[in-house]
């Protein structure tokens, strides 16, 4: 729960059990007042469409379109409609995406959005909506061929266009030199991929799903050389382990949250992971620490918190620095907008 009302759910891939997941957090969620919710997507590369499709199936009435595909072929085109289950068909409901957001999750993000369901906030999702489809071979192995594209309930293509591989390849590179991750306006359509959604209002087609409140990428949050070489050679997460392992009772004795309010990384600690770095020939980069110290220390203490309790211990931290979900909090009041088609 962000605050009384507000509940959070952030879904990083699809997997198999990911639907019965969701489902149980909403129960979750429910239980301890959830009025409102926020479903992160950011991040998320994709996964089983079925899933996708199921938890799409919780947020709409029976008999909404949610995604369909087609195919040169009329034996691989298929539709999927919203069924009679749901368990959050009315409340206030809001997906976050970024360039990140693939396949499944603009399956999810894509019939929320045509259909007026949910407030989609952030940036335009990556583009990926090719079908797969296994097929085995004698030797054991498998070719997977693409055999349909997938499509949002208003007739958009989630694919953005491959006709050029080096162009396709560099595609997200492309949008950051263009601009596209700073400002909505560096974004142009064309008028003939323009669609509507249920209640009339115009949606785009081209590559991706853009969203209803553009939000722009904060250059100094986590933009740090220094914190990456950090995180790729595992410098943080096992100085957070060997913290945590350390000082696990005392932390749990304080609780998860005494410990989300009032514990903060000091200089001391930095300075550890500072000489950590160095023994594993990492030199030290005083003044990209001093510059991105804050997103240090969330990130460590989100870590950290990990160790001692769970998974779950560990977003509620780190998402202080996550400006899409910051702004989306904001924008509840602009969800009535979307049930006039005036957004």
């Amino acid at each position: 729960m962000i605050d009384s009302e507000i509940g959070y759910i952030k879904v990083s891939r699809f997997s198999q059990t990911t639907y019965q997941e969701v489902k149980k957090a909403m129960s979750k969620l429910k239980e301890e007042g959830m009025q409102k919710l926020i479903l992160d997507l950011q991040g998320n590369p994709g996964g089983y469409m079925d899933q996708a499709v199921d938890i799409a199936d919780e947020f709409l009435v029976k008999g909404k379109k949610i995604v369909f595909t087609k195919s040169h072929e009329a034996r691989y085109d298929e539709e999927s409609f919203a069924t009679e289950r749901g368990d959050f068909e009315q409340g206030d409901l809001i997906v976050l995406v970024n360039e990140s957001s693939a396949s499944a999750s603009e399956i999810v993000a894509g019939a929320l959005q045509d259909n007026d369901r949910a407030l989609i906030v952030g940036r335009r999702s990556y583009g990926k909506g090719l079908v797969q489809r296994p097929f085995r071979l004698n030797d054991g192995s498998e070719v997977r061929l693409t055999i349909s594209r997938y499509y949002t309930p208003s007739g958009r293509s989630i694919q953005k266009p491959y006709n050029n591989l080096e162009e396709y390849d560099k595609d997200i590179t492309e949008r950051y030199k263009k601009g596209e991750f700073f400002s909505a306006d560096s974004i142009h359509f064309n008028d003939s991929l323009k669609y509507e959604t249920a209640n009339g209002r115009s949606v785009y087609g081209g590559g991706g799903v853009m969203p209803d409140y553009f939000v722009p990428l904060d250059t100094t949050l986590g933009n740090s050389h220094y914190f990456n070489r950090l995180f790729a050679s595992n410098i943080l997460r096992e100085y957070a382990f060997k913290y945590a392992a350390e000082n696990k009772s005392r932390l749990s004795k304080m609780g998860y949250p005494d410990y989300l309010q009032y514990f903060e990384v000091t200089d001391a600690m930095l300075n550890q992971v500072v000489t950590m770095g160095v023994k594993n020939n990492i030199e030290a980069k005083p003044k990209d620490l001093a510059k991105n110290k804050r997103y240090f220390q969330v990130y460590l203490k989100a870590e950290i918190a990990r160790n001692v309790w769970d998974n779950q211990s560990f977003y509620p931290i780190m998402n202080e620095t996550n400006e899409i979900l910051q702004q989306a909090i904001k924008l509840f009041d602009r969800i009535p907008e979307l049930n006039r088609g005036t957004m």
